[in-house]
């Protein structure tokens, strides 16, 4: 096993990208979804499950691990593998994002921002070195710089000062983090939906040097057609021996898109949330089970799938179970659904490597177009 931080990019598909990443807790083989374990669990799953659904790596996040339990607690106790049992890799978040969307009252300079826990009121300075340090002590594989995201639309203004702002930021964050053998930080790009903004930021990050490269500011209420044509002046502008995170995405299709635009890796909070509403994601797109249809249907959700959920619960049964609010109806659905996502990784990745990964995409936009098949009259 490697005692460093490494990527290997290995082949391509028409812009789709194969690849490993290699860290001393194991190798990430990209494309790569990393469900989201937002305060040191993935709702719903018990680690092990997370393992078996074919992840090789979680996401943390800073905000919410930095309120409660607390970055130093958690680094008393051995760090957040042993916390959370999870002995794969795990990457971490700055934190950024959520004190812009959930914070109370938060005030944001050049040293950095000021808030309060939504939580409990109590006051808070997340700077660059901060959020660093915050990973750090949590053990994080993968850490990232502290950056400012704004929603989009936004004005040009906004969008330049945030992107700047972030630019030195990052500068920051690479200063704070030092040298960390086997672990690596990554950069993230700003600019909006603006070309020449991002490409300033892709060009500034590139020069000052990061482990690997994210793509923020999207999946923040635009269009996928506006995240696919960002991402396609984007990535070109990124080193291609780096591996390369799109944050925040997303639902299925936005995974093929946006692989076939050269992303590496993924998180989102989606997977587990939709099944604790009652969606679960199968090769026939995603079946609402709050539906009455579903309340007599001794059918299983997919006879022909390899997940054993997908094979021994009746629709029925599953329906019965978010209508009465039962929490295993959720888990039992998170984890077809964190199921379904690695499967469609590991399909992804096959096809790659057999450079026919458009093929495979066509062929499972048609599995969803076709739908769910209704019950025999």
């Amino acid at each position: 096993m490697t005692t460093d931080f490494a990527f290997e990019f290995k082949s391509e598909s028409n812009g789709a990208r194969l690849g490993e990443i290699s860290t001393p807790r194991g190798e990430i083989r990209t494309p790569a979804f990393m469900p989201v374990g937002t305060a040191a669990t993935v709702k719903g799953m018990y680690p092990d499950q997370v393992r078996e659904t074919g992840a090789d790596i979680i996401l943390g996040n800073t905000y919410h691990l930095m309120l409660r339990p607390g970055a130093e607690r958690v680094a008393h106790l051995g760090g957040l593998h042993k916390f959370a049992n999870w002995s794969r890799p795990i990457l971490t978040d700055s934190g950024g994002f959520q004190v812009m969307s959930l914070a109370k009252l938060r005030k944001l300079d050049e040293k950095g921002v000021s808030f309060k826990s939504h939580i409990d009121g109590s006051k808070h300075m997340l700077t660059p070195e901060r959020s660093i340090e915050i990973q750090t002590l949590l053990g994080a594989d993968i850490q990232m710089q502290l950056d400012e995201c704004v929603a989009l639309p936004s004005t040009r203004e906004d969008i330049q000062r945030a992107m700047e702002l972030s630019i030195r930021w990052a500068e920051r964050s690479k200063n704070a983090f030092g040298t960390q053998p086997g672990r690596a930080l990554f950069g993230i790009v700003q600019g909006g939906d603006q070309e020449d903004l991002r490409l300033r930021s892709a060009q500034a990050l590139t020069e000052i040097g990061f482990k690997g490269y994210a793509v923020g500011g999207l999946a923040v209420g635009e269009p996928q057609e506006t995240m696919f044509e960002v991402l396609d002046y984007t990535t070109p502008a990124l080193p291609q021996d780096r591996p390369r995170y799109l944050m925040g995405v997303g639902k299925p299709d936005d995974l093929l898109g946006a692989v076939k635009r050269g992303i590496d890796m993924f998180d989102c909070v989606h997977p587990t949330r939709a099944g604790r509403h009652g969606h679960a994601y199968t090769k026939y797109g995603v079946i609402n089970l709050k539906n009455a249809r579903h309340k007599d249907d001794a059918r299983p959700l997919d006879e022909t799938s390899s997940n054993p959920n997908c094979q021994i619960y009746q629709r029925a049964y599953l329906h019965h179970l978010i209508r009465a609010n039962e929490m295993l109806g959720a888990m039992i659905l998170s984890q077809i659904n964190l199921a379904y996502y690695q499967t469609l990784m590991q399909g992804m990745r096959d096809a790659i490597a057999a450079d026919r990964f458009d093929d495979f995409a066509a062929e499972t936009r048609e599995g969803w177009a076709k739908g769910d098949i209704p019950p025999l009259s």
